[in-house]
This record gives structure tokens, C-alpha cells and sequence, in this order.
């Protein structure tokens, strides 16, 4: 793996995690304050959850 590989990944998840509150801000704001609203076991088993589900996207095309 290089250092190029891991910038265009890096780049890549920057433009998609932008482009949501870029398209979408008002309802992009309220899922962030929903989220505040929720314990943080379900944040981080959302977050596990979205990890795994990328190591398995990976795992399938490498």
C-alpha cells in the first residue's frame, strides 16, 4: 500500500462525507442532534457496526 493510495482514500471519504450536509443541510442537522440524543453504547454500535460492514467491502474486493 502507498502514501498515494491512502491520500485518495482519505480524499475520497472527505468528498463523501461532505457531500451530504452539502446537499442536505437542514435534514443533515437534524440527524445530528437526534444523534446527541442517543446513549453512547448506540453510537459506538453504530460505529462498530459501519467499521465492520468497510472491513467487509474491503475484505470482498481485495
Amino acid at each position: 500500500m502507498t502514501v498515494e493510495l491512502l491520500l485518495t482514500a482519505f480524499g475520497l471519504a472527505l468528498i463523501i462525507e461532505g457531500l451530504i450536509p452539502a446537499l442536505f443541510p437542514n435534514k443533515w442537522r437534524n440527524y445530528v442532534l437526534k444523534i446527541t440524543q442517543e446513549s453512547p453504547t448506540n453510537i459506538r454500535t453504530m460505529g462498530i457496526i459501519v467499521a465492520l460492514i468497510g472491513c467487509f467491502v474491503l475484505w470482498l474486493f481485495y
